[in-house]
């Protein structure tokens, strides 16, 4: 696993995307990367409560071609929080309310996450980083063009998440901090599961299983891997600072590394 970590830049869309009220602003990349999200959008839609101890989630998603005009495919994704962790999460994110930004919320910033995640996903996998400036800090960047030229195409076709198929979206590690000149940050660590139909081999180095989803039957099976990515999101919280996130940490587990 490789873990990217790096200082704050300037965030341009991704800050708007993710700490904006209401419906979000086309990001500045979309044009650029609009043949990888086509017809983007973000809606704001209302939220509900969220359960307390174990959490599971039912997502679906649908086949792709002629044979795609079936019943919607459901993938089921079910993983246990600890009741500790959630209200520490909790904790955090009434801490984030009350001294950095009574208008934060927890379900525009993970459907901000989401989108950016899917897009930054999709660039890496076609090996457009430069319109990454700005959305990824320099430290890791510098990390990701040193490493990704070296991916097999199977391997960077694996990076690339839609965002159609995140199965899955939960809160990590939450850091509140100040540094030595008395800035304070915000730092919240995503993790996503999704699938891709790139062609991985069963086995990867490291005897590590990944997970496998066969849709239809023999003659027409369709076979999806489930993968996972950590993406952590940084924003300064300083008077005067901009209200910008920049992703300051990727991990794509056997995928990067």
């Amino acid at each position: 696993m490789m873990a990217l970590r790096g200082a704050a830049g300037p965030g341009r869309w991704l800050g708007r995307a993710l700490a904006a009220p209401g419906v979000a602003r086309a990001p500045q990349v979309a044009s650029a990367a609009s043949g990888l999200v086509p017809g983007w959008s973000w809606v704001r839609c209302p939220a509900g409560p969220r359960p307390l101890g174990p959490a599971a989630r039912f997502a679906s998603t649908q086949g792709r071609g002629p044979e795609a005009e079936g019943p919607r495919r459901r993938v089921l994704v079910v993983r246990i929080t600890s009741p500790l962790a959630w209200l520490r999460t909790r904790c955090y994110y009434l801490l984030i309310r009350l001294y950095f930004d009574p208008e934060f919320s927890v379900e525009e910033f993970t459907r901000g996450a989401k989108q950016a995640f899917s897009v930054v996903s999709q660039l890496l996998s076609q090996r457009k980083l430069d319109l990454l400036d700005g959305l990824v800090s320099a430290e890791v960047l510098q990390v990701l063009k040193e490493k990704i030229s070296f991916l097999s195409d199977n391997h960077r076709d694996a990076l690339a998440a839609d965002v159609d198929a995140i199965m899955y979206t939960t809160e990590g590690d939450i850091r509140i901090y100040y540094d030595d000149d008395g800035r304070k940050f915000v730092s919240i660590l995503m993790r996503f599961w999704y699938l891709n139909g790139a062609n991985l081999p069963d086995e990867v180095p490291g005897e590590t299983k990944v997970f496998q989803i066969v849709f239809g039957d023999e003659s027409t099976k369709e076979k999806r891997h489930l993968l996972t990515a950590n993406y952590e999101f940084q924003r300064e919280f300083t008077e005067g600072a901009k209200p910008d996130w920049t992703i300051t940490r990727i991990e794509h587990p056997r995928l990067l590394e």
